[in-house]
């Protein structure tokens, strides 16, 4: 490992090089996550936050909650026998404020559940968002398809939807800004034995989250583009050490001459590889970390503790792998002949 540490001093320029360039990749993989994350909570934090379980809407809706209706009979049968169960609907609509602005939010209501707010008839309860926006406990909201107004009774964390900020209304006053009797679909948490229903589609919550376009489109392009990221770092790897060891054939030569076993050549790649890949980490994890803590408020930026220990443990396998495959030539390396090549 002493070989090892000298190369590294004596190439300084050389290791510093592809230090950097994995220090940059790394870090715009770790900025890229943490936006896909942020946005995946801008995006669908209500279902996120809900505990496994199933969903189940109308087959005809073909996984649409806006097209899914329940069947009222259905409904009370289900809510009576299945523990935990809950009917809940999900409207895109707009709140009009006491200046008469509008703000966009994502009406949610539900039957009696710890899982949602329980509001009363004429109150209503938002998303945090809103009032960082300006709105206040006690203020009156209106909506152009209800009769009423709305007294806002509470803000909380963390309750978006479709990149709305979430808003719990009462159901007798949902089903009169909607012209509707039915709910959209009923929700069952945690169970051992999930019921099946006669013209009733179930999903995950995985799969209910697939289901809405906004939200698997734009998972999909930013996961691309992390895992893009992830396979040019591997592709750096194999390149920087190929050429190193193609340079080095003459003193690997020397080293086998003299008794080294190709698998302590193998370790002493292994140990630059991880120094390097360690030290450009540390650099892009301080970084994210702390862009992660000082990120405009506005920006929908999430980077957690495991995401960044697993992106890490990718990179240092994908830099093991990298390494490893540029280092066959070693394996394949004469004495005699590589030494007759000139280079010491």
């Amino acid at each position: 490992m002493n070989i090892a540490w000298k190369e590294i001093k004596k190439n300084k320029v050389r290791f510093a090089i592809l230090g950097s360039i994995v220090f940059l990749v790394s870090l715009l993989t770790f900025i890229i996550s943490g936006l896909a994350n942020g946005l995946s909570q801008d995006n669908a934090a209500l279902i996120k936050d809900l505990p496994d379980g199933q969903f189940y809407m109308a087959e005809d809706a073909e996984g649409t909650n806006n097209l899914s209706r329940i069947d009222v009979e259905i409904q009370d049968e289900m809510l009576t026998e299945t523990k935990d169960a809950v009917a809940l609907s999900i409207q895109m609509g707009f709140l009009n404020d006491e200046e008469d602005k509008q703000r966009s939010v994502a009406f949610v209501t539900s039957t009696e559940s710890p899982l949602f707010e329980d509001v009363k008839k004429g109150e209503i309860v938002l998303d945090r968002s809103l009032e960082e926006a300006g709105l206040q406990v006690g203020d009156t909201l209106t909506n152009d398809q209800f009769s009423g107004e709305f007294v806002i009774k509470d803000f909380v964390d963390q309750q978006k939807y479709s990149h709305a900020p979430v808003a719990f209304i009462n159901m007798d006053n949902y089903k009169e800004m909607y012209r509707t009797t039915e709910m959209q679909m009923l929700f069952v948490p945690e169970s051992d034995m999930y019921p099946t229903i006669a013209g009733m589609q179930s999903f995950t919550n995985k799969e209910f989250l697939s289901a809405m376009p906004s939200y698997s489109a734009e998972q999909l392009s930013l996961n691309m583009i992390v895992w893009f990221l992830v396979v040019i770092s591997a592709l750096l790897f194999a390149i920087f050490f190929y050429m190193m060891n193609v340079q080095k054939i003459g003193l690997y030569g020397i080293l086998k001459a003299i008794g080294v076993k190709t698998s302590t050549l193998f370790k002493m790649m292994w140990m630059q590889m991880f120094f390097i890949t360690g030290i450009a980490l540390v650099f892009s994890i301080t970084l994210s970390q702390l862009f992660n803590q000082f990120a405009p408020a506005g920006m929908p930026f999430s980077l957690t503790a495991t995401v960044t220990i697993q992106l890490s443990i990718v990179f240092l396998i994908i830099g093991f792998i990298g390494a490893t495959l540029s280092g066959i030539q070693i394996k394949k390396v004469e004495p005699l002949q590589a030494i007759q090549q000139g280079e010491v």
